[in-house]
């Protein structure tokens, strides 16, 4: 492990680890009182209220009351340590059924499953010892008439007391599983910050209608469940622990004994009890840990240089790390002045604007990655799921715009260099192509073969490393093509004067040195296309391996929040400078920050104009698990409309004066007599 990455490793253990500690002390203080709820309630008596009432506060100071307490401390102990390791920014979406079942059988989620079955049946036997009568024990001595001649007694199957146990592990799995299908280790960050007790108490009613509605489900399931399967674990208690069964008592697995409206009530308070624990733990937690956190701008001590914002947001921390950085940025940006002071800062000596480069810089590489991953999206969708990758034309180094300093081609993300061009509007070329290009020769474009990819072509390196297009494609609709060996006259035009094209005779060699496929490689391909459209048209497969076109959507935006930041963070230092920056160091990276958002919203634009692609969005459900991941695209659109809104209002007819293309001009524009 690096240092940096070391050092990072420390800090998050100083934000997250304190913050779990607190959500998991107050989670233990707060179970006395869930305790002493559910005992109230367990033994409710309306009709002697002044017994009842006693009789509960009798019980919490018996002995078996205080140990069952102990002991879910110790299950919210654990449960807590699975939020912490399982937490995640961005959640995982799957688009297709076999996609969410492969997440079923993972090995960690089988673990957090079991591990979860465990502690259910913990808390299901502390809440039959609490309940007591006939939960209370699971063997008890037999009836008379069920005893021997020698007057031995025998002990008897209290199968009620199982009925509870085998409940609580059911209940376990189903929350494991409800926690890994509706992302509920998802860490959504709040819009509007508020105090933790305020979010608490706001979320507690919702949390107890939520946790009695789910028991009432999840008994009614596993009453079906018993009924067909409960003779199963209930012959091998009998066998395993030699004991008989009570013939005066219905079984359970009868629709007899599942009407009793005792041990249904019982059930479903077990499962109430169990469920609000073990929310309020996981409330807590999602509470305390996305608390806004403030980073130095400018380190007081040499050793904190790695923990300051600038220094954090360059390098490539843990997820939630670089979240509350952003967040903080987006924080700054707004609210505090002289933090803003210290980004438009120079360094002494040197007066170099070392923190407003290393923010833009970040800020501008997020906006560029999410303006690549959504046109490889679209040329995916618009060629059915097949992509050409990009012309060795394509790949040369474009000439620099007007205006465009070393330290703004600084700024630029090296990855937003390499696009299939022949897709991109004039808009999106004008904005991403100035950046850093690989540095390969173009061929003329009077010759033009549409032949497969050359060994002259392949030892140029065409394809840069840290390219999207480099190795496997990250969509997986995309498949690759070879690279083109011309350029279109078009793109000569557009790109200016190319170089001087290879003579007649280099790219006859290169031509006829292509490598043409094998007959075995053909057949295989062959093969391949007929096993495809042999199984996509079987109807089962199909369900199974046919990909939701919203969920897609979703997996596309799940990391858009901290683009969201990087917007609003970006655009109101940009609108802060125009009476901040003493020393005009935005003004050298203003043509780029118009490019770069002018070109993302077409993007966009583009984006929710495709056929597939709902324009309004969906409901959110009125429960806990947060669904904000899902309009996370919506709220994108919003957030950059607003942001250059934003610009353009507080520079006004200044930005005329900015060196921008022409298509960027006109955009800007309409934005400045607001009809955009």
């Amino acid at each position: 492990m690096s240092p940096v990455a070391r050092e990072h490793q420390l800090l998050l253990r100083q934000i997250l680890g304190w913050r779990a500690a607190a959500s998991i002390a107050w989670s233990v203080l707060l179970l006395p009182l869930c305790t002493a709820a559910f005992i109230s309630v367990s033994t409710i008596d309306l009709f002697h209220p002044i017994q009842w009432i006693t009789s509960s506060f009798n019980d919490l100071y018996t002995s078996y009351v205080i140990f069952c307490v102990l002991l879910m401390s110790v299950v919210i102990l654990v449960i807590s340590i699975f939020n912490v390791e399982f937490h995640t920014v961005v959640p995982s979406i799957p688009c297709s059924r076999l996609a969410l079942i492969s997440k079923v059988i993972h090995p960690q989620q089988v673990i957090h499953s079991v591990v979860h079955a465990v502690m259910g049946m913990l808390v299901a036997w502390c809440a039959a010892v609490m309940t007591k009568g006939k939960f209370l024990f699971l063997s008890v001595p037999c009836p008379p008439s069920e005893s021997s001649a020698d007057d031995v007694p025998y002990m008897c199957l209290n199968e009620y007391h199982l009925f509870l146990l085998l409940l609580g592990a059911f209940m376990g799995y189903s929350y494991s599983l409800r926690y890994l299908v509706h992302h509920m280790n998802y860490l959504p960050f709040p819009i509007i910050q508020q105090y933790k007790y305020l979010r608490f108490r706001r979320s507690l009613p919702l949390l107890a209608k939520q946790s009695c509605v789910e028991s009432f489900y999840m008994v009614r399931n596993f009453c079906a469940a018993y009924y067909f399967f409960g003779y199963i674990p209930k012959a091998w208690i009998i066998t395993t622990m030699n004991l008989r069964i009570d013939s005066k008592l219905h079984p359970l697995d009868t629709v007899a004994g599942l009407l009793d409206l005792s041990l249904l009530y019982h059930s479903w308070l077990c499962g109430v009890f169990l469920l609000i624990t073990w929310y309020i733990a996981w409330l807590l937690f999602r509470i305390y840990s996305t608390e806004a956190h403030h980073f130095p701008v400018q380190p007081t001590f040499a050793e904190e240089t790695d923990q300051c914002l600038p220094k954090i947001l360059n390098s490539n921390p843990p997820p939630i790390l670089k979240f509350l950085a952003l967040q903080d940025l987006m924080f700054l940006s707004q609210y505090s002045s002289v933090r803003r002071q210290e980004v438009f800062s120079l360094s002494q000596p040197g007066g170099h604007p070392h923190n407003w480069t290393a923010v833009s810089r970040e800020c501008l590489n997020l906006l560029n990655d999410l303006t690549l991953k959504l046109i490889a999206h679209q040329e995916a969708a618009a060629t059915n799921g097949r992509l050409n990758q990009p012309s060795v034309g394509d790949l040369r180094k474009a000439p620099n715009t007007p205006g465009a300093t070393a330290e703004e081609s600084s700024l630029q993300t090296p990855r937003a260099g390499i696009l299939p061009r022949a897709h991109m509007t004039s808009l999106v070329k004008s904005s991403l192509l100035p950046l850093k290009t690989s540095p390969v020769a173009d061929f003329g474009s009077n010759l033009g073969s549409p032949f497969s990819p050359s060994p002259l072509t392949r030892k140029a390196g065409v394809l840069e490393l840290s390219s999207p297009w480099h190795g496997s494609v990250q969509s997986p609709h995309i498949m690759r093509r070879g690279p083109k060996l011309w350029t279109s006259y078009s793109d000569l035009q557009w790109t200016g004067s190319p170089q001087e094209p290879l003579p007649m005779t280099a790219v006859a060699k290169v031509t006829n040195g292509a490598v043409q496929p094998s007959s075995l490689y053909l057949w295989l391909q062959s093969k391949k296309e007929q096993i495809k459209s042999f199984l996509s048209k079987r109807v089962l497969i199909m369900y199974f391996f046919s990909k939701n076109p919203e969920a897609s959507i979703q997996a596309l935006f799940s990391d858009t929040q901290m683009h969201i930041w990087a917007l609003e963070g970006l655009s109101h230092l940009v609108a802060a400078s125009f009476t901040e920056d003493k020393y005009g160091v935005v003004q050298t990276t203003l043509p780029s920050i118009l490019n770069t958002l002018l070109t993302l919203q077409e993007v966009v634009d583009k984006h929710f104009k495709l056929p597939y692609v709902s324009s309004k969005p969906p409901r959110t459900s009125g429960n806990l698990a947060d669904t904000s991941y899902k309009t996370l695209r919506f709220a994108l659109r919003a957030s950059l409309k607003t942001a250059i809104y934003r610009i353009t209002t507080k520079f006004g007819e200044h930005l005329n004066a900015v060196l921008v293309s022409t298509e960027h001009n006109k955009r800007l524009q309409q934005f400045l007599e607001f009809k955009e």
